[in-house]
């Protein structure tokens, strides 16, 4: 994913990751050394890019790999660089058979006819 700002509010973020902003901020009280998103005088909170790819491995340790928070905080401590390298491949694998599936409706359609 690309990020076109240097900052962005908690309603952007729970959309970019998938979660609802409420597990976001559970998630930042659990995970304090890895989230922390920046807040300004009215107290709402910014996050970087970087803040949100930390969110996407998050998600992915305890959505996809079932992890609980504990052993998730474990994963981030002493395997970030594999989990991050692995999500990431994961990620494009998902897209590419997703682009695959449209293709064969696309071919399914054009036989039907």
């Amino acid at each position: 994913m690309e990020f076109t700002k240097q900052f962005y509010k908690i309603k952007d973020v729970a959309e970019f990751v998938g979660v609802p902003a409420t597990t976001l901020r559970y998630w930042e009280s659990q995970f304090r050394e890895y989230v922390a998103p920046i807040r300004n005088a009215g107290k709402i909170r910014y996050y970087t890019p970087q803040t949100i790819e930390t969110l996407r491995l998050i998600k992915y340790l305890l959505y996809d790999r079932g992890m609980k928070i504990e052993a998730a905080k474990d994963e981030l401590r002493h395997n970030l660089k594999n989990v991050s390298r692995r999500m990431k491949i994961l990620t494009k694998l998902n897209e590419a058979r997703d682009e695959l599936q449209l293709l064969l409706k696309s071919l399914e359609k054009r036989r039907d006819v």
